[in-house]
């Protein structure tokens, strides 16, 4: 349950009835108001270890996607980060996107994803001719939405530059009725992402080793067996965890620590919600969120002694629990889900209007 699923998930709430389009479906992967929905998978759910292998089934996500019938709906909502968007509308449909972001390993982050430290000689030949046809699949799919909603000024700006597109921005919801301050804090730092390259994950974990202070590591990804070889004792990785489990790690660290860049970043406002401080790269969505030395502390350089500088200065400022908590009030569910009704409603009324 990561961003684009909680977004979905809130989505669901507002449309009960709706069907759900997906490449692929693990069942019991997301949370019980997303898997009571009708779902429906593409024949990529029929692949060999389709459930845990599916990055090896890229080549073929476009296609899936347009294979889908959607004859039926007068009005989509994809949730995209690769290739929702580019499902086949019918014409007198309506399409609003909600955009996670354009798909990074096609753009801004290529090279994160395909230097030659983590892919083989073979796959470096190859990739760049793939992904020359998928960056000319994504613009021209960019086409078929009617609206664009972006899920940052980050985002926003990354849609127009590579699709050439305007986009309203609406943030991801937060449940700040979940995530609430705690009473207890214990003596370390806590991370819950993804282990992805472009988490930069092994900044913390190469700062950490030097300061030799606990660090709670919340999260599983490709990255998982390198970055734990790499850590020293002090630094635990816990994996997934329950949501109570996660509600009681941020309540009870010292500060959240938040080293790459993202589109936007949730987790940094879920740990604002129970009163947590935030210690995060000065770069991507967390300059939407983040309030330097009132919610957190900034570092500026994707470097070890200016984490180290950061994670000091957050230690001596005295934070006001409920200023963070009021912060991250402004990104809540209810706030999330008023928004995307009205501008659905409005681009509906637009779309019959035949504006």
């Amino acid at each position: 349950m990561r961003g684009g699923e909680k977004v979905l998930e809130a989505l669901c709430q507002l449309y009960p009835d709706a069907t759900i389009f997906t490449l692929l479906h693990k069942k019991g992967s997301v949370s019980h108001l997303i898997e009571r929905m009708e779902i429906k998978t593409s024949f990529i759910q029929k692949f060999p270890f389709a459930a845990s292998k599916y990055r090896y089934y890229l080549p073929f996500f476009p296609t899936a996607m347009e294979l889908f019938n959607l004859e039926e709906f007068n009005i989509i909502i994809s949730s995209s980060h690769c290739v929702a968007k580019g499902a086949i509308i019918p014409q007198n449909s309506l399409h609003i996107c909600y955009c996670h972001t354009p798909m990074r390993y096609a753009w801004n982050m290529y090279y994160e994803y395909f230097n030659k430290q983590r892919v083989g000689l073979i796959s470096r030949i190859t990739i760049p001719f793939f992904i020359n046809y998928l960056r000319i699949w994504d613009i021209v799919s960019s086409n078929r939405v009617d609206y664009f909603i972006a899920n940052s000024k980050n985002v926003s700006q990354r849609i127009k530059k590579f699709y050439n597109r305007s986009s309203v921005v609406i943030h991801p919801p937060i449940d700040t009725d979940f995530f609430q301050p705690g009473t207890h804090k214990k003596d370390f730092f806590l991370i819950v992402s993804a282990l992805a390259p472009y988490k930069k994950i092994s900044l913390a974990i190469e700062t950490f080793n030097q300061l030799k202070v606990p660090l709670k590591v919340v999260g599983i990804g490709s990255e998982f067996r390198r970055l734990k070889k790499m850590a020293k004792s002090n630094i635990e990785f816990l994996g997934w965890v329950s949501n109570e489990e996660l509600l009681e790690l941020y309540q009870q660290c010292r500060a959240f620590i938040f080293p790459g860049e993202e589109d936007f970043g949730i987790c940094p406002l879920e740990a604002q919600a129970c009163g947590k401080p935030v210690v995060a790269f000065a770069r991507g969505g967390i300059l939407e969120t983040l309030i330097d030395g009132k919610t957190g502390v900034f570092f500026h350089k994707p470097t070890v002694d200016a984490l180290i500088q950061a994670i000091d200065k957050v230690e001596k400022i005295s934070f006001n629990k409920e200023s963070i908590r009021q912060n991250a009030l402004r990104f809540s569910k209810e706030k999330f889900k008023q928004k995307i009704c009205e501008y659905i409603k409005e681009c509906s009324e637009k779309h019959n209007k035949g504006s």
